[in-house]
């Protein structure tokens, strides 16, 4: 499809926002509105490129935020036309391709495995063979092919070039055929040639029967005749359009021609924007941008932009409007690709598969180079031994499924929130398929841990109590990582999560496990309480699991409670420490692995939730 005329009025563009502190409710709850785009009305046409130019502040972003469909707390009063028909907002995501100013790719993926994976979300119903084809094209169009193979790389090693992650995150939009494309600041970052050749590579790709609309920073001169049209913006407004030599006329015409060996970008830019280092300069210069902003609005250019957009409205030959090449697969498919993307990624760094799987087992060693072998006698620690030993179990193997989390989710966290918005997905599929991912992995780390505490330490010498020692502390290993998960849904900074996630489990222990201090004695609404914690069912098991039939030497010399050394034996049996500690815990043991395992659907759940919150916040800020 190739797109003859595009139109685009953007109007009115107003943002409600809160004032005042959170805990003054009358303050924060009074709405102002703040006019972030006053009547900007711009034309292009296939095969154009258009530069937005302004200093920072001046409205490019949200311009084209606007264009996207991603402005989300505020209200868009303006019109988007196509093809001469008006846009609804929710046909603005299948219309733009958008490529954000920050690269967000995964390091461990090559080149051609990241637009595979992309292709596979947004054209799965095609063949493999034309996927493939149609990734090839795509690299072959942004000059990729000769890093095919080459990891994309980030903070922890060197993969590709800045330059050619930017064409990857280019080559990703590519991928759905868009005819308008949208980027913001794409030169960021780059050197001086590397940008020149981003923007000219731009220009080919507009020359394909695209539009082009770029917000850039400071373009070399050596640009000037590759844009076909520009845009000048300051506080909001727009101060000219047209293509870079009736800018040089019209600023001419305005009293500020270009002094010779000048850059004519960064000379206009300084002179339509305003500057606040004091009340006269910022009263100077806004006059000076009325007057220029007043000039424009009175030219032929804008009068003929007006009446080409009048024009575009009423033809009726133009081609419908042209969407993006969407055949998506199914939920079930996408959560497939995203679960194989995921795999492939995280299954490249080394460092991260040593760590999980051995982590617990170096937290092991530590308790049994502390306590070498259990004894039996009960004053040589018999029982306080084995309850330090189920302490940590219970209490700090959450740590490192929180840790886990901490470290690998958020990248994946930042590809969802691009790609979502992108339309290839929803937020929580990626989510499902990271749980998916840290399964397997977590059995088998656990159970290097387990089989090597257990047998180290001398706990109870059964195969069936290892069985079920290794089933009660993998459910607090796992739910250290869901809880993480959740949390980072709605909590952006990790390390807040972090934190949080550190203080519920101490309070879980503090209030649920019974070990610091017996449930019967404490409060009642602590007590209720504790029935909401996994930490009360995972260590009534593993108390039961390992006292048990056990019994205890005092001295040795076997007693029984209440026994003439009683006072010096007061449990002989491990039934009895049971009795004590957890009243009618052997009743329960069935019920409490039921009720452990019961918290991990529900907080995946939470997770889904959780993830679907997070759509709303970003969509409203």
């Amino acid at each position: 499809m190739v797109v003859r005329r595009v139109p685009i009025i953007f109007n009115e563009g107003i943002l409600s926002e809160h004032v005042g502190p959170w805990w003054n409710l009358k303050s924060y709850r009074h709405k102002k509105t703040r006019q972030i785009l006053k009547d900007v009305s711009i034309y292009v046409e296939s095969g154009q490129l258009m530069g937005i130019l302004g200093n920072s502040g001046s409205g490019k972003t949200t311009l084209l935020d606007a264009l996207s469909g991603r402005i989300g707390k505020g209200t868009f009063l303006g019109d988007v036309y196509v093809n001469g028909q008006k846009l609804k907002k929710t046909q603005f995501q299948n219309c733009f391709s958008y490529v954000l100013q920050t690269d967000t790719l995964l390091s461990y993926l090559t080149v051609q495995e990241t637009l595979t994976y992309t292709a596979l979300l947004a054209l799965q119903k095609h063949s493999s063979v034309s996927i493939r084809k149609k990734v090839d094209s795509v690299m072959a169009e942004l000059s990729l092919s000769h890093v095919t193979s080459h990891l994309i790389g980030g903070r922890v090693f060197s993969g590709i070039s800045g330059g050619e992650r930017r064409r990857v995150s280019i080559a990703a939009q590519l991928i759905q055929d868009p005819k308008i494309i949208l980027l913001d600041e794409p030169t960021t970052g780059l050197d001086s040639m590397t940008a020149n050749h981003i923007v000219t590579l731009l220009s080919e790709l507009s020359r394909k029967g695209r539009i082009v609309i770029i917000s850039i920073h400071q373009p070399r001169s050596e640009l000037f005749k590759v844009f076909d049209k520009i845009a000048i913006m300051s506080c909001g407004e727009l101060i000219f359009c047209g293509n870079p030599q009736e800018m040089i006329d019209f600023f001419t015409n305005c009293g500020y021609p270009c002094p010779e060996h000048s850059n004519p970008f960064d000379f206009y830019v300084d002179v339509t924007s305003v500057d606040t280092r004091s009340i006269v300069r910022e009263m100077e210069t806004y006059n000076r941008v009325h007057t220029i902003t007043s000039a424009y609005r009175n030219s032929d250019y804008f009068l003929r932009t007006l009446e080409a957009i009048e024009n575009a409205k009423h033809r009726k030959d133009l081609p419908p409007l042209p969407f993006k090449n969407q055949d998506p697969p199914s939920v079930i498919s996408k959560l497939c690709v995203l679960l194989r993307r995921t795999i492939r990624n995280l299954s490249r760094n080394r460092t991260g598969i040593i760590l999980r799987l051995f982590q617990n087992l170096i937290f092991g060693f530590f308790i049994a180079f502390f306590l070498t072998r259990l004894k039996m006698d009960v004053h040589q620690g018999a029982i306080q031994d084995r309850m330090g030993v189920i302490y940590q179990c219970v209490g700090a193997t959450p740590y490192t499924g929180m840790l886990n989390a901490v470290v690998l989710f958020p990248a994946l966290r930042a590809i969802s929130d691009q790609e979502s918005k992108d339309g290839l997905y929803q937020r929580w599929q990626m989510l499902l398929a990271y749980i998916l991912h840290i399964l397997p992995f977590s059995i088998l780390g656990m159970a290097i841990f387990s089989t090597f505490i257990y047998w180290t330490v001398g706990l109870h010498p059964e195969a069936a109590r290892f069985a079920c020692f290794f089933a009660a502390v993998l459910v607090p290993h796992l739910i250290g990582e869901l809880l993480t998960l959740v949390l980072l849904g709605v909590v952006q900074n990790p390390n807040i999560v972090n934190s949080a996630v550190a203080l519920i489990n101490i309070a879980g222990i503090l209030v649920g496990s019974g070990i610091l201090r017996s449930l019967d004695e404490m409060p009642k609404a602590f007590e209720l309480l504790s029935y909401l914690t996994y930490q009360k069912y995972s260590s009534e098991i593993l108390v039961i699991n390992e006292f048990y039939d056990l019994n205890f030497t005092c001295d040795g010399r076997n007693s029984s409670a209440g026994a003439g050394s009683g006072s010096y034996c007061l449990f002989a049996q491990g039934n009895q420490f049971i009795e004590k500690t957890y009243p009618g815990g052997l009743s329960r043991f069935t019920f409490d692995f039921v009720m452990l395992y019961a918290f991990l659907p529900s907080l995946v759940i939470l997770g889904i939730i959780s993830f679907k919150l997070r759509e709303i916040i970003i969509h409203r800020h």
